[in-house]
């Protein structure tokens, strides 16, 4: 894996300098935040070419360091070369995660990390906050797993804080609060997450709260269908009609109850053999997260290309938890990495996006269930 990470950067020094960088949303973030540099704090005036600024706190405070780091967002290159120490940090920090699993197979740490091009350029071709998140979520869920809830949990909201599809995780991430570590507790680490939020926003709230909540936190976004990588199948009226996101939300909700119960059978396993030496407990906490996650991405609105880094990392791992035959598992990551490089997405491809997310989600909780109603240590042997 440190010859994968080597390799890496390498590859990625490669793509910058072979490959045109390509301005999607760069100038529009400095923009944004050249905007609080000058001290404007009111956030229905922060814009950039794109629209207006759509990112809680923590994104502002993350770029406007970048701002100053790379000449007013000038210095292309260096951006570049940041992005790049985050693409390896990021894969560093998912190995380690998926390590502790026991789960994947060695060669798919390789497929992982070299195989995506569409990855690779969300984060050294293109800039954009995504990454930022998901790092920041990866290092929270490290933190997790080496018992560190607090440190975790302040992490974790400085993900939130860059971008709201952290919040995907925050079912999971509640129960095992609850299970693991019991009401009080809890209680405490919401109010971290809380105050963090707060904390970051602080500037915004003072000037104006209203427009702070409403303009970084806004979920009745209406997306742009040009982009739309999962319902191009969908007629243009249909896909911004208020009554398809109610029901997208209402499925996300039922899907998420129906695992409920069996994600906490996993999250109690956990608690009772978390302090012991035991190879693969890292399972019981790690699905429920990633499952979690995936049934967000599954029900999401929309998907844009650069929502690929999303679930990117924990599909393999997804995967290898189905009943598949390993040439089947490779087939369903293939096909999703096909839909997520074609551009414009087509009627074909968004539905194959979603034959391959429901064939992911039927096996993986087929299988929990399984596991669930026989024993424990069933589960930890495979």
């Amino acid at each position: 894996r440190s010859a994968i990470l080597i390799l890496e950067v390498v590859i990625n020094i490669i793509v910058i300098h072979k490959v045109k960088y390509t301005e999607i949303d760069w100038i529009a973030y400095m923009q944004e935040v050249e905007g609080v540099k000058n001290g404007t704090y009111d956030y229905s005036l922060l814009k950039g070419d794109t629209g207006p600024l759509v990112y809680p706190g923590g994104f502002v405070w993350i770029y406007l360091l970048l701002y100053t780091i790379t000449s007013q967002g000038k210095n292309i290159l260096l951006a570049q070369y940041i992005f790049l120490g985050l693409y390896v940090l990021n894969l560093a920090l998912i190995f380690r995660i998926l390590v502790k699993t026991r789960k994947l197979p060695p060669y798919l740490y390789a497929l992982l990390s070299l195989t995506s091009y569409r990855i690779h350029s969300i984060f050294v071709l293109r800039l954009f906050n995504d990454p930022v998140a998901v790092l920041l979520l990866y290092a929270a869920i490290n933190l997790f797993l080496d018992q560190y809830w607090s440190l975790g949990s302040l992490v974790y909201s400085m993900a939130v804080s860059v971008k709201m599809n952290i919040l995907l995780y925050s079912p999971a991430l509640l129960l095992a609060y609850i299970t693991l570590l019991g009401y009080k507790q809890t209680i405490l680490q919401l109010l971290i997450c809380a105050s963090f939020q707060v904390l970051v926003g602080l500037p915004f709230l003072m000037e104006n709260p209203v427009n702070y909540l409403v303009g970084a936190f806004n979920l009745g976004r209406v997306f742009i269908f040009k982009w739309t990588v999962n319902f191009r199948f969908l007629p243009e009226e249909i896909f911004v009609s208020k009554y398809f996101h109610a029901s997208l939300l209402i499925i996300h909700i039922l899907i998420l109850l129906f695992c409920l119960p069996y994600v906490n059978r996993f999250y109690k396993a956990y608690a009772k053999i978390r302090s012991l030496d035991i190879e693969q407990a890292a399972q019981l906490f790690v699905l429920p997260m990633f499952l979690c996650n995936f049934i967000g991405v599954m029900c999401a609105r929309s998907l844009h290309y650069q929502f690929y880094v999303w679930y990117y990392h924990t599909l393999p791992y997804l995967a290898w938890c189905t009943d598949y035959r390993t040439v089947t598992r490779l087939l369903i990551l293939g096909v999703i990495e096909m839909c997520w490089n074609t551009y414009p997405s087509t009627v074909y491809s968004s539905l194959a996006l979603h034959g391959c997310h429901i064939a992911l989600l039927f096996s993986v909780v087929k299988t929990i269930i399984k596991h669930v109603n026989t024993s424990i240590f069933t589960f930890k042997q495979k």
